[in-house]
């Protein structure tokens, strides 16, 4: 689809940049993995941008800024597009800004554990360059090999070291950023741990990243591990163990066993059809795990170094790739994401039990408010949004929190709530609502009143 003719001026202003105005590029840089879910799909299928332009350089960013709020032209930042709620999806057309290809490590304080990066760094190739100086990411997505580190902290909201240092949104796991605003003449604001608070997972609507400072972790020779349990109680109660006991984990994941079955098999490994945790653990942890399954009649059927990353990854069985390689065999199959209540075990059985053969779970472990808590992925072939509006209430019922996963806004694939510090940042950053529009309610709220 050429642009249309409002948007001329701004083509010409901008023709000294990397731009994608036609053709099939444009639309696959227009969306994400939306595709997960049937409702965003309807409504995000046909969404596209009118212009995208590849920034290399926070001058142009500047530049870009600047252009689309002269000429009133929507922009929406993206990263490498590996989000699955539309966060990088133009709603209204305009400019989708792709920042892949600012990749520069700003500064890396070896000394204090400190990463200052461009957005478009990619997360594994960032821990390669990490690795030698003895250091790692706290988090990452499953999708580790491609995403981005802008789009991460845009999008994200946990992953793989989760169970050790929460969500991403808690204090400490984001330090600063550098941001351009939208305005006539835009900003590039630094931005303290405090600031940063209204811009983390808030999908660009409030800020375009041009440089993210996160906090490192020492690095650590984590080992991949299988434990294959004789039912699921008893590997939901290993897993409980593990975590309260004194062991260094990254990451915990519990498959039923019709989910493990139809997982691609790791090395050397034919999955079990048995309810399974798949382990990250320090190599010190390896004997405590194997002696603590054994006791309830579990045992480790696959054990191998995470680093260096080849083949398949047990990550990549994991969080949202879970789902991924279910539909991958099945495309029927979407999923909804719950904070489940203790015990976990009378809520599986109520949901299972009130729709038998149709969920299957997938849970992942992680810490939230200080104390590990259970994330549980359910998936089930879709039957339509009636039964998901009834699960969703099911589960509320039952204690649940539920993150919506087929919502199109930032609040309603979250906490359900306005977060008063992501509108102030709109406010003072896109003053005229041309960031990523349609994806903040809080803000489609105040202009509403």
């Amino acid at each position: 689809m050429p642009p249309t003719a409002s948007l001329a001026p701004l083509l010409r202003e901008l023709d000294h940049l990397d731009l994608v105005s036609a053709g099939p590029q444009l639309q696959q840089l227009s969306h994400d993995q939306f595709a997960f879910s049937p409702l965003l799909s309807d409504q995000l299928r046909d969404c596209c941008a009118d212009v995208v332009v590849r920034a290399r350089s926070t001058e142009e960013v500047v530049a870009v800024a600047a252009a689309c709020h002269r000429h009133g032209v929507p922009l929406t930042p993206r990263g490498a597009g590996t989000g699955n709620y539309g966060q990088c999806v133009p709603l209204q057309g305009g400019v989708v800004l792709d920042t892949s290809a600012m990749g520069a490590v700003r500064q890396l304080d070896t000394s204090n554990g400190v990463l200052t990066a461009e957005p478009g760094c990619r997360l594994l190739e960032l821990d390669r360059q990490l690795q030698p100086e003895g250091w790692a990411l706290r988090l990452a997505p499953s999708t580790w090999r491609t995403a981005s580190l802008g789009g991460f902290i845009a999008g994200g909201s946990s992953g793989v070291g989760s169970l050790r240092f929460g969500l991403l949104r808690d204090p400490g796991n984001l330090l600063g950023l550098e941001v351009v605003t939208l305005e006539p003449q835009p900003r590039v604001l630094q931005l303290g741990p405090d600031a940063c608070r209204g811009l983390n997972h808030a999908y660009g609507t409030n800020g375009i990243f041009t440089a993210v400072t996160v906090p490192l972790a020492p690095w650590q020779n984590w080992q991949e591990l299988v434990i294959s349990c004789p039912d699921q109680a008893t590997a939901l109660a290993l897993a409980e163990q593990l975590t309260a006991s004194a062991l260094d984990l990254d990451g915990l994941t519990y498959l039923e066993a019709a989910l493990m079955e139809r997982m691609p098999p790791l090395p050397g490994l034919a999955m079990p059809a048995a309810p399974s945790l798949l382990l990250i653990a320090a190599p010190a942890a390896i004997g405590v795990i194997r002696e603590l399954a054994a006791a309830c009649g579990a045992s480790c059927i696959f054990e191998r170094p995470q680093w260096p990353p080849t083949g398949l990854l047990l990550r990549e069985l994991c969080w949202n790739h879970t789902t991924l390689q279910l539909r991958l065999q099945d495309p029927a199959f979407t999923y909804q994401l719950l904070l489940l209540p203790d015990p976990v075990g009378p809520v599986l059985d109520a949901l299972s039990g009130r729709w038998p053969g149709w969920l299957h779970w997938h849970l992942e472990r992680v810490r939230q408010g200080g104390r590990p808590r259970w994330v549980g992925f359910a998936l089930f072939p879709w039957a339509g949004a009636q039964q998901l509006q009834d699960l969703m209430a099911a589960a509320r019922s039952l204690g649940c929190l539920v993150f919506n996963a087929h919502a199109l806004t930032v609040e309603d694939g979250g906490l359900g709530v306005v977060d008063a510090d992501q509108v102030a940042a709109k406010q003072a950053n896109d003053p005229d609502g041309l960031m990523n529009p349609g994806k903040l309610r809080g803000w489609l709220e105040l202009q509403q009143r």
